[in-house]
């Protein structure tokens, strides 16, 4: 591996991986932002069961843009490897086991979307449930989705943390974009911690507090889209490294 990342041009790997993070937040935002949005009733199974009932297809689309997330992800992973080895290859191995924590948690999370839509079901083994519990029972599951979800996120804001002083770091990215996306990996953490322990500072602090999210990993997109690295200093740091 390490002689085909050698030969290959970094800016390959930037495109891909700002075409990568752009499908990624669209998406996430499609998924988590507009359709929970709409589908789902804050401590309310009944009407949350009812308005996903009656859209089953936007539920369905949700839940494969959820899917689809991990498995991109997947492939940012490698790119931002093989963008930031030649910064720390001890700190990047730190932030690829951070993100490759936050990837296994957040696609568990996602099983639990899958079980609302059999909760919801017609199926005849559910025919000894009232309705009232397999409504209950299907958000209890939702709720299961936001503990794993912000479980996941918790390591995220962790690789983000890594990979902005490393972007920092490097010479051949903007120094702005690594405070950004250490930003970002800050309000991740403070918002998913308070989500999972203090809900009540979340309902004050929430979905605020996640705009430095949004900004820092859109500021990270465009740039590997539309600049890539600076192949001037990239190269500095590679004969750097070796």
């Amino acid at each position: 591996m390490t002689d085909h990342t050698d030969k290959t041009s970094p800016q390959v790997y930037a495109r891909t991986g700002g075409g990568l993070y752009l499908l990624i937040i669209v998406f996430g935002l499609f998924a988590e932002g507009f359709v929970n949005n709409v589908l789902i009733v804050s401590g309310d199974p009944a009407a949350t069961a009812h308005n996903i009932m009656a859209s089953p297809l936007l539920w369905r689309f949700s839940i494969a843009g959820n899917m689809l997330v991990p498995l991109l992800a997947v492939g940012l992973l490698l790119v931002e490897y093989v963008l930031l080895r030649p910064v720390s290859k001890h700190l990047v191995l730190l932030a690829v086991f951070f993100n490759l924590v936050s990837l296994a948690l957040e696609a568990v999370s996602k099983l639990y979307l899958l079980d609302m839509l059999a909760l919801l079901g017609n199926a005849d083994y559910l025919k000894v449930f009232t309705t009232a519990q397999l409504q209950t029972l299907a958000y209890l599951a939702l709720k299961s989705h936001d503990v794993a979800w912000n479980s996941a996120l918790i390591f995220f804001g962790c690789t983000c943390l890594v990979n902005g002083y490393l972007i920092f770091r490097s010479g051949y990215l903007p120094k702005a974009i690594g405070v950004m996306m250490q930003m970002a990996g800050l309000s991740y953490l403070i918002a998913c911690v308070a989500a999972l322990f203090a809900p009540a500072l979340a309902k004050l602090i929430l979905p605020a507090i996640l705009i430095p999210s949004l900004i820092g990993e859109s500021s990270l997109c465009l740039w590997l889209l539309v600049k890539g690295v600076n192949l001037t200093k990239w190269n500095e740091r590679v004969e750097t490294a070796r």
